[in-house]
């Protein structure tokens, strides 16, 4: 009768319904039956004694842009329960694109989401120009996870205005006609809606702000209005956060057309909302005025993080030390190895005593940062914590040691084999996790910032789905908790439904069988770890976890404790079959 059975296992809904006991029939990839003591008349029965059943998570903001055209697994978001993910966000991608344009669009992504553009010209095949044949290429593509994207402002920009509209000039009449035609074009052929970046901290590697970030209002308004007309889809935006200098927390003039805009496309319309440490009330404002613009009919929603946006720094990526002349003639050999060196107290003492030697203005512009911001680090090893408090940072620990910060960070670098130092950009100004409960406690917030095949060797935030659970859901003792239903509801219905995925999110008869089977006692995330895995060699951070018994894709078990099936049932969505 069934494809597979997951018997006697706790389903969590994803609709914020109590738990409750119950087995899953699956066929022909859809939930069929749910139901105690389904039988055993099935290809394979899935015992979820003592688990949790959920819906596979969905991933609405994502950087795969690029990955989705060589890899299959799509790491770090499928070993995190991830089912789903939304490509094409922040207003960078690669299509559309006029031939010999490509390398500009390579630029532009390195510059503003970290990805190593040497990863990206040996990686990518260019076989499109056009956004609708970008997505037919990915169409002939299968993934461990499905995949839906949406239409980018920058290559569009730059497709319609050449280097105008790189350098952020005023778009003409004609050229705001062309790319309202080929926003259309987009959204019919499936796009899932378009996205924008006004944030002057998104830059390419020239320096130059993403093309879009000066545009006009009314060049938003004719693309929203095209994407309505087309069949309709998500208005995401990073917004530029720029505030009167006299009063920094207060929602900036600039931040008003966002509200504007979505009364009148009438398309849901989502924006990044972050606590900055140098504006620590603003997302309050902003946040409010989401509210009010909601009770005026507009469709608002602030996209908020799971966790601090924090940087990743160890010996295999970025780090205090690597402009030391010993440093540099040890770096060549593998970690295991250097570490053996590194332990040695001669060469402790001679890499804390040298200056360093940077290469370039870059380097050394990295190392100055890191080193104005070290004391505000946290050692992260074992079973990581992400809300450590004040006294266990590293300036505090050098404090009470009577040691500099640098002694105290080359010390825990050394003592574990897995250790990383974090420094939290956004949302731990207070030094707790008290804003983002607030933010997670309002009901129309939406975890939308984990940036999976983003920054690859800075974050590794495609883990917050894991992190949610383990930390927000189980482990917390700083602060309140929040429900696991509650938690499955924000990784699946909640995101689900933003954009439109109706067949997904739930464990429904009738819906998608893409299905979490976990341990959820023994759910647990390792420290981030640099690998070298990316085309040209190119280096990114994954995290292990362990406690996912089963993941699911449309029936078809993906990962199995932990690895990768080899299967790969993912397979591009289109907008279009969704309306």
């Amino acid at each position: 009768m069934f494809d597979t059975i997951i018997a006697n296992g706790t389903v969590v809904d994803g609709m914020g319904g109590e738990p409750y006991a119950a087995d899953l029939g699956v066929r022909n990839g859809m939930i069929i039956a749910i139901g105690p003591k389904l039988g055993t008349d099935a290809g394979e029965v899935i015992d979820a004694t003592g688990r949790i059943v959920t819906p596979g998570f969905v991933d609405i903001h994502t950087h795969f842009d690029g990955q989705v055209t060589w890899d299959a697994v799509l790491e770090p978001a499928s070993n995190h329960g991830v089912t789903t993910v939304v490509t094409g966000n922040c207003g960078v991608g690669f299509a559309p694109v006029r031939p010999g344009a490509e390398r500009d669009l390579i630029d532009l992504m390195e510059g503003v989401e970290d990805i190593p553009g040497a990863a990206l010209v040996e990686g990518m095949e260019w076989r499109w120009e056009s956004f609708p044949e970008y997505l037919d290429v990915l169409d002939q593509r299968r993934w461990t996870v499905d995949v839906a994207t949406q239409l980018p402002h920058g290559p569009l920009r730059t497709y319609v205005m050449g280097r105008d509209g790189a350098e952020n000039r005023q778009a003409s009449s004609d050229q705001t006609a062309e790319m309202e035609r080929l926003v259309r074009e987009a959204i019919e052929a499936g796009a899932f809606g378009f996205t924008s970046s006004r944030t002057l901290g998104h830059r390419a590697l020239d320096g130059t702000p993403v093309p879009g970030t000066y545009a006009g209002e009314d060049e938003l308004t004719q693309i929203g209005r095209a994407v309505a007309a087309a069949g309709g889809g998500v208005l995401e935006f990073a917004p530029s956060g720029l505030a009167p200098r006299d009063r920094p927390d207060v929602v900036a003039e600039e931040f008003e057309w966002l509200g504007r805009l979505a009364a009148e496309t009438g398309l849901p319309t989502s924006f990044i909302l972050l606590q900055c440490h140098e504006a620590p009330e603003r997302w309050r404002a902003e946040l409010e005025q989401a509210s009010r613009w909601r009770s005026r009919g507009a469709r608002v929603t602030p996209l908020v993080a799971g966790r601090p946006f924090g940087v990743i720094w160890g010996w295999d990526v970025r780090h205090p030390f690597s402009a030391r002349r010993t440093y540099r003639s040890i770096a060549h050999l593998p970690l295991s190895q250097r570490l053996v060196e590194l332990r040695r107290a001669d060469i402790r003492s001679r890499i804390l005593s040298e200056l360093d030697e940077p290469q370039d203005r870059a380097e050394k512009g990295q190392l100055a940062y890191i080193r104005s911001v070290l004391g505000d680090c946290f050692v992260l090893t074992g079973i990581p914590d992400y809300e450590q408090p004040r006294q266990q940072s590293v300036g505090a620990r050098a404090e009470a040691a009577g040691l500099t910060p640098e002694a105290i960070t080359y010390d825990a670098l050394v003592a574990d084999d897995d250790a990383m130092l974090l420094y939290s950009l956004y949302n731990y100004a207070a030094g707790d996790y008290g804003v983002l409960h607030e933010q997670l406690e309002d009901p129309e917030t939406v975890v939308g910032l984990n940036d999976g095949g983003a920054h690859c060797a800075f974050i590794c935030d495609a883990s917050i789905p894991t992190f949610m659970l383990t930390h927000w859901a189980r482990d917390r003792w700083r602060g309140p908790r929040v429900t696991v239903p509650e938690v499955v509801r924000r990784l699946t219905s909640q995101p689900a439904d933003l954009y439109g995925l109706s067949d997904r999110g739930r464990l429904r008869i009738g819906h998608r069988a893409d299905v979490n089977v976990i341990n959820f006692d023994e759910l647990n995330l390792g420290v981030p770890r640099a690998v070298h895995d990316l085309p040209a060699g190119g280096t990114r951070l994954l995290q292990s976890s362990c406690g996912y018994d089963v993941t699911m894709v449309a029936g078809t078990v993906t990962r199995r404790n932990g690895v990768d099936s080899g299967a790969r049932p993912g397979r591009l969505l289109r907008a279009g079959a969704f309306t």
